[in-house]
């Protein structure tokens, strides 16, 4: 082709392109194209910023997994010195105001303001044995806790305010109707088979429904057996030497030692038992005898046999109570004057006033030895127990006596004592 002709194609081809090179102008828009760049690098600062507030949010989390890490170490420790899913513990704890009058000169009188706690420890390996620890405190003194008068309040611990283990024992099933106790700090009433009384008293003397020769008891080193019978019927034997965590030895003829055996026979509405406790080398019981009444001489063994038995109505709230009884011989192995004899009643209404409360009277006589003829030792007390709610009980109560140091040289004296308890549960 020759050159003038190729100058005519090229104009041509010019002239056709253009138009098309105007509409793609319109099209890209170069302006536009220039706030795309400007946004690319306004996505890229963004990009930028949201890398930034990354790395701020980690170090954030990486403190907050510190602190995380530091309550768990907390948790662990805590749940390290916790108890175990099979361990519980419940309590209560007791104020108690009270004024007791004696009418002979030099006897320790006066109205003392106390408190005791209890913790009850219930620990279960198997799911059918339980190892027991009691801890208990108090700072009871003077007639709350003096035998002299059976003023010894049933509440009442004087510890001085040191936290003790009061009691400790383990027990488990020997097939279905067998269970066997054994431990270091135990009393045989625990381990009988049949509950002998089922009247709740303010002193301890009228416990067990009189605690006296039969049923009298001291915490120490012992072990028991029981047998319960679907009918109702029980047998158990159980032993707890005095001397046994000391260097007297267990069981042996220098040791102050309680076997007692119990038969009873129990159904929902009434109860019977008899027991026979055979006591050793000067056992002797404090809480319901006169001063003669306890007495062992030249640290001698003594027979006792205890009748109990109890009978409730079917429905509380009515005029009728439920009726405890007692009665207790005790035969020593003394020359002259060896017999001795104590009985209780015990009489509770029910849900009387307001549900759940409940009044209880109680009297009898102290193990009183067959020679004290020329006096009639008798103690009785009364009271009135009402639930403020399902943790906290208030019962004020009133209670005393006559010749209740029988004719040990102090004939005659009355004594009178009233105090308010009030219970708080947990």
């Amino acid at each position: 082709m020759k050159l003038f002709q190729k100058m005519l194609v090229a104009t041509a081809s010019v002239g056709l392109i253009a138009p098309m090179a105007a509409q793609a102008s319109d099209v890209l828009n170069l302006e536009g194209m220039n706030d795309y760049n400007s946004s690319n690098k306004s996505s890229a600062t963004s990009l930028f910023d949201s890398e930034t507030f990354v790395n701020e949010v980690n170090e954030e989390l990486a403190t907050l997994k510190g602190r995380v890490d530091g309550i768990e170490a907390i948790q662990n420790d805590y749940e390290a010195g916790s108890f175990s899913e099979t361990t519980t513990l419940d309590g209560k704890v007791i104020f108690t105001v009270g004024a007791l009058n004696v009418e002979e000169t030099g006897e320790t009188e006066g109205t003392l303001a106390t408190y005791m706690w209890q913790g009850n420890l219930n620990t279960s390996f198997t799911g059918d044995d339980n190892l027991y620890v009691r801890l208990k405190t108090g700072n009871a003194t003077g007639w709350q806790t003096s035998y002299t008068y059976g003023t010894y309040l049933s509440s009442s611990k004087g510890n001085a305010d040191a936290i003790k283990v009061d009691k400790i024992w383990y027990t488990f099933p020997v097939g279905e109707k067998h269970t066997v106790w054994i431990g270091p700090k135990i009393e045989n009433y625990y381990m009988h088979a049949t509950t002998p009384s089922i009247y709740q008293p303010i002193t301890k003397q009228f416990t067990l429904g009189g605690n006296g020769a039969a049923y009298g008891a001291s915490t120490n080193p012992g072990f028991g057996w029981a047998y319960k019978a679907d009918n109702g019927f029980a047998i158990s034997s159980n032993v707890v030497s005095k001397e046994g965590d000391s260097t007297s030895g267990w069981g042996t003829n220098e040791s102050a030692t309680s076997w007692a055996t119990q038969i009873g026979y129990t159904q929902p509405t009434y109860s019977a038992s008899v027991i026979l406790n055979m006591k050793y080398n000067g056992w002797t019981d404090s809480y319901y005898t006169t001063p003669f009444g306890k007495l062992r001489p030249n640290g001698g063994n003594s027979s006792n046999i205890g009748l109990r038995g109890w009978w409730r109505p079917e429905d509380a709230g009515k005029a009728t109570p439920s009726i405890s009884l007692g009665y207790d011989t005790s035969e020593t192995d003394a020359t002259t004057n060896s017999n001795t004899t104590a009985y209780f009643v015990g009489l509770t209404w029910e849900d009387t006033f307001t549900p759940d409360d409940k009044i209880g009277v109680a009297f009898g006589q102290p193990q009183t030895r067959e020679d004290e003829t020329t006096v009639d030792p008798i103690a009785w007390e009364a009271y009135y127990s009402y639930q403020v709610n399902d943790s906290v009980n208030v019962t004020p109560a009133i209670f005393g006596g006559s010749d209740r140091a029988g004719s040990a040289g102090r004939q005659g004296r009355d004594h009178l004592g009233a105090v308010v308890e009030t219970t708080f549960k947990f």
